[in-house]
């Protein structure tokens, strides 16, 4: 009777595929951390356009509200 042999040789390779897969998580994770993060920087920067914009009281030709707006035939 032979003795098993530890670890098994598709082990080794299992365990090398294991290793690759979670290699490319960790990047993937990276790289989404750093597309939310910028996203998050474009949703302030439009949110302190938007604050600005209403700071201003609809100056620039845009209307406050619709009471504000011309009918069509003005």
């Amino acid at each position: 009777m032979t003795e098993p042999q530890y670890p098994a040789p598709d082990t080794d390779q299992r365990l090398t595929d294991l290793e690759i897969k979670a290699s490319y998580a960790d990047d993937l994770l990276d790289t989404l951390n750093a597309l939310v993060a910028k996203q998050q920087e474009q949703i302030d920067l439009l949110l302190r356009e938007v604050s600005r914009l209403r700071q201003r009281g609809g100056d620039g030709g845009m209307p406050a509200g619709p009471r504000d707006e011309l009918p069509p035939h003005y």
